[in-house]
């Protein structure tokens, strides 16, 4: 753009002055991009940096198995794909038209940050922390608490908003009851809006049971609960979700979209509804698409929980979602000087060490915090185990050749 700009102004002044003439405006113009880059707002400093990107891409490089973003690499149920073939091909109209205080719990998913910045938000974090576990016995996702004195002090009379995500990413958690009370009572007392992040809801395992907070007393006129039919059915790339509350903020929601979106997946909105149409008629019995894939998952996460084991990792056992996350402590004492930058966290360098040297890729947990408290939290690695049978083969491959090279 630039450059045709450049072009038409020497045009016009003829060829004498050309030459003095593309030097200024050469100069203008390094000053004027100068300027923009000057004049980015502080609230976008820091997320520019993606460590997804750089993760994927050695994975790809180094020929490893992902095992650490959260896409399933198996295909959606028949239903579901026969639903979106069906969008596809039928109503051909559906191919149409159609600063306020935000306490965040950690570990939370990266996007809630920089979400919270872009629209003008400050971000106030409170951390959900393990409770002490007895000598060779796995952690547990349950294990991972509030301190309720903490989260209490986090509210005050600039608090606008708090984000819960439950089963969470990345650790597992299914909050209880119990937990979800207490943060209900404290929006409540500070007339705080609750979004809830509960796109793993039909992902429980070992017999928990989600709750979402807004079926709690006086929680649904101040909750935006946020779903995914990626996450419910399989198909991450459809890019469909949806969010319930009341009129008096779902209606704030639809003039922000209307105003921000102009490209909506109409066919695989279709497909969903024809999907949930489908498990309605199944909801509860065995047939259930909701009742199969959490046993199937559940088999897939005990069979990665054992195999990497077997290195020495030591799993955290998620109650609910597509992740575990693994404690890495024991190699940080070991090999505490593995190569990166020394203001790198421990896990960015173990993950990118493993990729290359073992073969296999995670995510590592420090990036699921925010700056301070990233440093407490490095001795961790993020799985997902929703994966193929091929996958799991491929891993016990890696595992076992790892296993092997531990030997003395």
């Amino acid at each position: 753009m630039f450059r045709n700009v450049a072009a038409i102004s020497l045009h016009l002044i003829g060829p004498l002055q050309r030459k003095k003439a593309g030097t200024s405006l050469t100069r203008c113009l390094h000053q004027t991009l100068t300027m923009a880059t000057r004049l980015q707002a502080r609230r976008l400093d820091g997320i520019d940096h993606n460590p997804w990107v750089e993760c994927t891409k050695m994975a790809s490089e180094y020929d490893a198995v992902n095992l650490g973003q959260g896409f399933p690499d198996f295909p959606p149920p028949d239903f579901a794909l026969q639903a979106f073939q069906l969008a596809l091909s039928s109503d051909f109209m559906l191919n149409q038209y159609t600063k306020a205080f935000v306490i965040i719990i950690e570990p939370f998913f990266d996007c809630y940050e920089p979400m919270t910045l872009m629209a003008g938000g400050h971000p106030v974090f409170v951390t959900l922390k393990p409770s002490p576990t007895q000598d060779g016995e796995l952690d547990s996702a349950s294990n991972w608490q509030l301190d309720p004195t903490e989260l209490a002090s986090k509210f005050t009379s600039r608090t606008k908003a708090l984000i819960l995500n439950t089963p969470n990413n990345p650790v597992g958690k299914v909050f209880s009851k119990a937990e979800l009370e207490l943060v209900a009572n404290l929006c409540q007392q500070h007339d705080v809006i609750c979004i809830t992040d509960e796109v793993y809801q039909w992902l429980v395992y070992d017999g928990y049971q989600h709750t979402s907070i807004a079926s709690l007393p006086g929680m649904w006129e101040r909750t935006l609960t946020i779903g995914s039919a990626g996450k419910s059915f399989s198909a991450t790339g459809w890019k469909v979700g949806w969010v319930l509350g009341p009129d008096s903020l779902v209606k704030h929601l639809r003039t922000v979209h209307q105003n921000s979106i102009y490209h909506c997946p109409t066919q695989g909105q279709a497909a969903v509804a024809q999907s949930f149409q489908h498990e309605q008629l199944h909801f509860g019995q065995p047939s259930s698409y909701f009742v199969q894939f959490p046993q199937a998952m559940q088999r897939c996460r005990d069979h990665m929980i054992r195999s990497l084991q077997s290195v020495g990792l030591k799993p955290v056992i998620p109650q609910g979602s597509y992740f575990f996350i693994a404690d890495i402590s024991d190699f940080k004492k070991k090999m505490p000087d593995l190569p990166g930058d020394k203001d790198e966290p421990y896990d960015r360098r173990f993950v990118k060490w493993m990729i290359k040297n073992k073969g296999l890729a995670a995510i590592p947990t420090s990036i699921f915090y925010s700056r301070p408290h990233q440093k407490h939290f490095d001795h961790y690695i993020r799985f997902c185990f929703v994966k193929d049978e091929s996958t799991l083969q491929a891993m016990d491959e890696k595992l076992q050749k790892w296993k092997e090279e531990l030997r003395p």
